[in-house]
């Protein structure tokens, strides 16, 4: 790998591209350390986000496999040359870490390093990460270190970089955050509001039932044929709800797996019939499986609470390096210019924003009688 200066600034300028496109912390704490390693042409990389426990929050590493990181064990703790990196806030370039006095060891699975590159990643005063790299990729001098000052300089620019979209980062997910305790708070609004006038009704209409029963057994019938009828509409409601609340566990159990459970719960709580097919998916970034997962919940919940349909099919497909969502319903359909100028959006301006949000885009083909398909593409990472 070349080091004059314009290569190395354009390699930096990748990276920094790189970086810059993603809005999740785990993206980004792999993106960095990926960045590092590459950047610099080393064998190994690695960055460990401190805990206040003297271990680390996060530890992400790049060239290990993953066998080899089962076999390491458990993540290290803040001791020799990472918390000299963390507490001394000073950059370490060593010739042979396993020389260096401060050095204690490691796990008989761990691969072998020899030459060692490592620094703070700051904000300020607060220390956020521990970046290091091992084992360039080139020749190494007698009893000298292969990285280089001017791999040094490189590494930092990268690391200051590193900081600003590592809080970034943690800016937006606490933002997200508060929008969903928002969103949770306007769920539990409506719940209240839909399933408590749903209960009242039933108990009122539970109440005349009783009362008709000896002198009018035919109303009385009625009465509680349109208990039956509220007590599926308050099912329903809670159905919708239950699955709006739940957590999306997207980081335990991906995009697919995620998708499947809600779909499977909303096929039992509704009347009509809801299918998931999946085609060849791969991960995508977080956002982007956030962004998916919301969509879908919105169609699901307009085609299910709207529609009339008695069928709803939903399909998640891998297209190029992204994935297509669609999700058909059979139900009465409408003319989307007609609701857009009627200000009816059906959730539709919070669909197309959360697909433009991730660099995707939204489509939605109805026509009045022929049903309504929406279907949102996005990008890979």
């Amino acid at each position: 790998m070349s080091h004059r200066p314009s290569s190395g600034l354009a390699a930096v300028s990748t990276a920094l591209l790189a970086m810059s496109r993603h809005l999740e912390v785990r993206d980004v704490l792999k993106t960095i350390v990926v960045s590092a390693r590459e950047l610099l042409d080393a064998e190994y990389a690695a960055l460990g986000v401190p805990d206040d426990h003297g271990g680390f929050a996060q530890f992400v590493v790049d060239g290990v496999s993953d066998e080899q990181w089962k076999a390491i064990g458990p993540l290290p703790r803040q001791h020799g040359i990472l918390a000299a990196m963390l507490h001394e806030e000073r950059t370490e370039r060593l010739a042979d870490v396993r020389e260096d006095p401060r050095f204690e060891g490691w796990p008989s699975a761990h691969p072998e390093m020899s030459d060692f590159l490592g620094l703070p990643v700051r904000d300020g005063d607060e220390t956020l990460a521990a970046l290091f790299l091992a084992n360039k990729r080139c020749p190494k001098p007698a009893g000298g270190c292969g990285f280089t000052e001017e791999d040094e300089e490189l590494l930092s620019i990268l690391a200051q970089h590193a900081a600003i979209a590592l809080t970034n980062a943690r800016l937006y997910e606490r933002s997200r955050e508060l929008t969903i305790a928002e969103e949770r708070s306007r769920l539990a609004h409506e719940l209240h509001d839909a399933v408590s006038q749903k209960l009242f009704s039933l108990r009122l209409t539970a109440q005349a039932a009783a009362a008709l029963v000896d002198r009018d057994p035919v109303r009385a019938k009625g009465e509680l044929q349109q208990v039956a009828t509220l007590a599926a509409e308050a099912t329903d409601e809670l159905g919708a709800a239950v699955v709006e609340l739940r957590p999306a566990a997207l980081d335990e159990d991906g995009l697919v797996a995620t998708l499947r459970t809600q779909i499977r719960v909303l096929d039992r709580a509704h009347s009509a019939r809801v299918t998931f097919e999946s085609h060849a998916v791969r991960a995508l970034p977080a956002a982007q499986e956030e962004a998916v997962l919301r969509v879908a919940q919105e169609a699901l919940h307009n085609a299910l609470r709207h529609s009339g349909a008695d069928r709803v099919d939903v399909v998640l497909a891998r297209r190029a390096q992204g994935a297509v969502l669609s999700v058909t319903d059979n139900g009465k359909g409408f003319e989307p210019r007609a609701v857009r100028r009627a200000g009816r959006h059906l959730g539709l301006v919070s669909m197309r924003d959360r697909a433009s949000g991730v660099g995707g885009r939204l489509r939605v083909r109805s026509a009045p009688g022929q049903g309504t398909t929406i279907e949102m593409e996005v990008p890979g990472g």
